[in-house]
């Protein structure tokens, strides 16, 4: 059965277009929302598997929604795609802190779009560690993060090995580039980053890097 997504844009046009690349790329769409307040409500009555959401909007915006929508699913069986613009990368972090999987550009591909949903709905982080390092650089460059006690009970369920994996991951590896690195197989080391995920409570590898850089663990531009 095709995946079951939510769409959520305060725009009919872009939530008709979206619309329409989605079922064009086999995807069933099970309802659209108009702003994150029906986001959540559609969330609880149609239980889509990926959430397509926009940022700002009336009402309750995309951020707020996302992490109601997280915290109500904390397993991962709802996950959200942020749709943004450039000129949105603080949001787009705020997005990331509060749960999101990944972002993609409104002005992205149909095809683009289609395989973004994909991706997320296969548990992957839709993006490269490296672009959300980059967006956290900037949000994080003006004041130095230091670690929280909790941040530092976090971290302290990590082994020294993982910890590694952690500033790797963070460093925008891949599986197959933390494997080459650390001289093991692809698959123990997805097993790594599983496992990490796992510790910190974290749902994918996105959440992994705003770790490593909201505890002080990178120092951003270091």
């Amino acid at each position: 059965m095709s995946i079951a997504v939510l769409v959520v844009d305060d725009q009919p046009l872009v939530r008709q277009a979206v619309r329409d690349i989605l079922t064009d790329g086999g995807l069933r769409v099970v309802a659209e929302a108009a702003n994150g307040r029906q986001a959540v409500e559609m969330v609880a009555a149609h239980q889509p598997e990926v959430v397509l959401m926009d940022i700002r909007m009336p009402e309750m915006d995309g951020i707020a929604a996302t992490a109601s929508i997280c915290a109500e699913h904390p397993g991962g069986q709802v996950r959200v795609l942020i749709l943004t613009t450039f000129e949105e990368d603080e949001y787009v972090v705020a997005a990331l802190r509060a749960g999101a999987s990944g972002f993609i550009g409104k002005g992205a591909e149909p095809d683009e779009i289609a395989h973004a949903v994909r991706t997320i709905h296969a548990g992957e982080a839709l993006l490269s560690s490296a672009a959300t390092r980059a967006l956290i650089e900037r949000s994080t460059r003006a004041a130095a993060p230091t670690m929280s006690p909790a941040q530092g009970e976090v971290l302290a369920r990590l082994t020294a090995r993982e910890r590694e994996v952690l500033l790797l991951v963070a460093g925008g590896r891949t599986n197959q580039e933390l494997a080459a690195e650390l001289t093991i197989s692809p698959h123990t080391a997805k097993t790594h980053v599983n496992r990490i995920m796992a510790k910190v409570d974290a749902r994918d590898r996105a959440q992994l890097v705003i770790l490593a850089y909201e505890s002080g663990l990178i120092i951003a531009g270091a």
